[in-house]
Formats: structure tokens, sequence, C-alpha cells
């Protein structure tokens, strides 16, 4: 098969670093392109240094960010304030650089924004996509009708359909977690066997944080024009080797989706070492 790139930095800053450049390159290309970008971040530990480049200079000055609709690849079942939110971290550290705000302003173009200090990237309000699992919980609701919700958002939102009848996202940023797992998508998932865009799993037994979650369908990964996955340390070093090395089948890999020609690895020295 087709392998994908695997560039290999000296630590996880390094690794940070050429994350959001790359960030940035893809998405200039697409906006030059077509006018506006589909970028899918992700939770974890992975991007909230990546959101710091990108809410600085002279990242944060390279891309007009109000061509960018922002989603996400999958979010835990808590409040939108919640330590463990992977909407907070954006929100925190991309969108609003520091304690959240709200739709606090307005830009140089009269539309809103939300911004804070530094003043972190103007996206527009509307084009950013938070998993709607705090109207679930306000509501009432469980996490299959946050999914129901986000389905419908990507409907009327979301990038181009291909030929399967899928979103083609122009960017997807993917974390691999220690037994491999991207999204909230963990080996043996019955996410496999769905068609729905998003779905509601149930907490994980075998990793923390063991809250229920909403996730997309890992048929998304594969139908991105590209993808980007970023992890460092030696404690993922075993597993790396398993997903870039072993035998492919994505069902108990699921980070073997991005094995993929378009898809660009960046990992530290360590989470390198046994490739």
């Amino acid at each position: 098969m087709t392998e994908p790139t695997v560039v290999t930095l000296a630590d996880a800053e390094a690794c940070s670093l050429a994350a959001a450049e790359r960030i940035v390159e893809v998405l200039d290309v697409v906006i030059d392109d077509r006018g506006e970008a589909h970028w899918v971040t992700t939770g974890g530990s992975a991007p909230g240094p990546i959101y710091q480049h990108l809410a600085s200079a002279p990242l944060r000055d390279e891309l007009d960010w109000r061509k960018v609709q922002l989603w996400w690849t999958d979010e835990r079942f808590v409040p939108i304030d919640h330590p463990l939110s992977n909407a907070k971290i954006a929100l925190d550290l991309l969108l609003d650089f520091g304690a959240y705000s709200g739709q606090s302003g307005t830009g140089e173009s009269g539309e809103d924004v939300i911004r804070g200090r530094a003043p972190g990237v103007p996206i527009r309000a509307d084009n950013i996509h938070p998993i709607p699992v705090a109207a679930a919980i306000g509501e009432g609701r469980d996490t299959h009708w946050a999914a129901a919700r986000y389905v419908e958002e990507l409907r009327a939102d979301g990038p181009e359909e291909n030929d399967d009848g899928l979103p083609a996202f122009d960017l997807i940023l993917l974390g691999v977690g220690p037994d491999g797992h991207i999204l909230s998508v963990f080996p043996g998932s019955e996410a496999f066997d769905e068609d729905a865009w998003a779905l509601g799993i149930p907490a994980p037994t075998h990793v923390e944080p063991h809250v229920a979650r909403v996730t997309l369908n890992p048929a998304l990964v594969p139908a991105a024009r590209e993808l980007l996955v970023v992890s460092h340390g030696d404690g993922k070093a075993d597993v790396l080797r398993d997903v870039l090395r072993g035998p492919v089948d994505p069902r108990q890999l699921p980070a073997q989706l991005a094995r993929r020609p378009g898809a660009t690895w960046i990992l530290d020295r360590a989470a390198a070492s046994r490739l």
C-alpha cells in the first residue's frame, strides 16, 4: 500500500509548530482555490500547543480565518466549560487565547467574531461548529440526540459530499490514543458498522476519561482530502509502530484509517523510536 508522509522532529514543541504551519498552509491553499475551507479539529493533549501557535504571530496573520469553517472530530458528554471538553480547549487557546468571553466583538468587516487576548483567530461565530453536547445536557437529552443534531448541522453547513455521499473535509487534525484510537472510535468499535455521520458512544472502560462521547463516523476520515496526525512521547512508540508498520486492520487499530496517501504524520523522536 502507499504509505503516508511521516515527519520526525526533535520534540513535542517542534511537532506543534510544524503542525500549526501545516494547518495554515493547507487551509490557505483551499481558500485560494475555493473561497472557503472546512477544518476538523480534535481533542486530547495534542491540539493545545498547536492552537497557541495558530493564535499568535506570525501564523495568526497568514490566513483569512473568516473563511474557515471549524468542526470537531468528537466531544465528551460534559458542559462546554468543563475541563474535559474538547471545545473548551479551542475556546481558551485558539479562538479566545485566554478565558472564554463569548461572542464579544465585531470584526473590521462587521461580522461577529469570537476573540479575546492576543486576540485569537478571528473565525466568524457562525463558522464555529462545536458538537452540541451543551444543548443536549441543558435539555436533558443524550449523546444520540446531540449526534443527530450535528448531522443536521453538517448537512446544512458542511463541505460538499464525495461520490460515496460522505462530507469531504479539507483537513482533519488527529491525535492517537494509547490504544490506537482516533476520534472517539476505539478498537472493535461498533461505529464501523454505522451509517450516520455522527454517533453517540458509551463511556469507554479501558481508557480515561470514562465519559460518554459523540464522535464523527470513522468513514469520514478516509473521505477527507488531507489528514494531519500529531503524536509525541515514548508512551506512544509501541502503538505507533503497530499502526504504521503492522498489518492493516483499522477495526482493531482505528488510527490506521490515517495510514493513507494524503496524510502527514508529525512525530517526535521518542514517538518514532520504534518505527
